[in-house]
This record gives structure tokens, C-alpha cells and sequence, in this order.
């Protein structure tokens, strides 16, 4: 990947993480980009915050939870850029909170659809031309939530861990064709997820992190080390930055 410029896509560009990753990545050397989200706007925004970075930047809508949609994303990466070298999967959704017996079957099927068959149709799409060139690193967004308990958000915590899990198969799967696949394991950061809770809410969640809520810009690191050459052998990981959360 140092030989030529890389290519870079990133699937849920428009959110909060999303716009650091694409700050992130745009600002380093040899990198262009293709940006995806549900959100035409944000999307388009995220591309305007990077203009005159040095990256050539496309964008494309989709819904990952059509894999047609993501697949066309990918081809599109391919076709203008003529490989394709990472691919983030960091589109999610934190669905209706409650206990498990108030919950709809809706309400795992949203979580499901998104946050793993999103992070599936990612793989599914990337491993096609990754496998042509005989490299390439997959990063998929999972949570501190797939590793512990989280009352009142079992469809959250249930389908990050599968995410997790979905991680290390691919990685056992994909090894011999040059394909690394790793997880990111963020703790709670301030994002529009949160923009409804109460100072006293947002007080407690960060007092179970022993370093205080993060933002996005303190987990772009982790990705960053992923999608280079420093992390040629690193596979079947869950990076965890969680500011402290999971250690106790």
C-alpha cells in the first residue's frame, strides 16, 4: 500500500465518528477516498470538510443493510480508483432501548439488519477485489458493548458482540488471501446519540470511564494504525478504546 496511493472506504461517513475518520484519513499521504452513508447531506459534508486536504474524494449513497447497495459502493471505489485497500464498516444504530421482555422483534431486527448484516455486507462486498489484488484491511466499528452487559440495550450489546465475532471469522477465513479483518471497540464518546440526554446522565456515563467520555477524535488513532502497513500483522483483533471503561 506505500508503493501507491491508497484507496479508502469508509460506509457511515456522515455521522460523528465518521467525520473524524474522514478528517483523519484525508489528511494522510497518498490517500483517496470514497465516502458512503444513508445521509446525502452528511455525507456531502463530510466531503466538503476535507476539500483541499490533497485526497480525491467521491461519494455514494447507500443503506448497508441492502448488500447490493454496498456492493455498488465498492465497485464504484474500484472503477474510479482501480483497487481498493481499506474498507471501514461504521455504519450502526443504537436502537429503542428497554428490557428485554418490552422490546419488539422490530426493534432486534433494526439492530440486526444495520449493525451486523451492515458489517456482513461489508466483508461480503470488499473481500471481491481485495482477493484480486492479494491485500487489504477490513475494519469494522463494533462497541465496548459487545464485550460487557449494558441493562436496557440488549439488541445493542448482542449485535456488536456479533460484530466482534464476525471480525474473527473473516480474519480465520481471509489470511490466505492477504485480507486482514479487525474490530474497533469504542467506548462512549459525545455524538447525536447522545444530544437527548440530561447533564446528569452524561455525568454518570462518564464517571464509569476512568479517563471521562472521549470524542471521536480520540479513537481515529486505532483506525489509522489499522488501515497501514504499521498493522501488517494484526488480524482478528477488537482494538479496545474505551478511555478506561472495560478495565475494571
Amino acid at each position: 500500500m506505500t508503493e501507491q496511493r491508497r484507496v479508502v472506504v469508509i460506509l457511515g461517513a456522515g455521522g460523528t465518528l465518521g467525520g473524524a475518520l474522514v478528517r483523519k484519513l484525508a489528511s494522510e499521504p497518498d490517500t483517496d477516498l470514497v465516502l458512503s452513508d444513508v445521509n446525502d447531506a452528511a455525507v456531502k459534508a463530510a466531503a466538503e470538510s476535507v476539500a483541499g486536504a490533497g485526497a480525491t474524494v467521491e461519494t455514494a449513497l447507500a443503506d448497508v443493510g441492502e448488500l447490493e447497495q454496498v456492493e455498488a459502493v465498492v465497485r464504484h471505489a474500484v472503477e474510479r480508483f482501480g483497487r481498493l485497500d481499506v474498507l471501514i464498516s461504521n455504519a450502526g444504530v443504537l436502537a429503542q432501548n428497554g428490557r428485554i421482555h418490552n422490546l419488539t422483534t422490530a426493534d432486534w431486527d433494526r439492530s440486526f439488519r444495520i449493525n451486523v448484516m451492515g458489517a456482513v455486507n461489508a466483508v461480503h462486498a470488499a473481500v471481491g477485489p481485495m482477493r484480486k489484488q492479494g491485500s487489504g484491511s477490513i475494519i469494522l466499528t463494533a462497541s465496548v458493548a459487545g464485550m460487557t452487559a449494558w441493562s436496557h440495550s440488549g439488541p445493542y450489546c448482542v449485535t456488536k458482540a456479533g460484530v466482534i465475532q464476525l471480525a474473527k471469522v473473516a480474519a480465520v477465513e481471509y489470511a490466505r488471501d492477504g485480507i486482514r479483518v479487525n474490530a474497533v471497540c469504542p467506548g462512549t464518546f459525545l455524538s447525536g446519540m447522545h444530544k437527548e440526554l440530561s447533564e446528569a446522565a452524561v455525568d454518570a456515563i462518564a464517571s464509569k470511564h476512568p479517563l471521562g467520555l472521549g470524542s471521536a477524535d480520540d479513537l481515529v488513532g486505532a483506525y489509522s494504525y489499522l488501515a497501514s502497513d504499521a498493522s501488517r500483522w494484526t488480524t482478528g483483533s477488537a482494538i479496545v478504546v474505551d478511555g478506561g471503561y472495560a478495565a475494571p
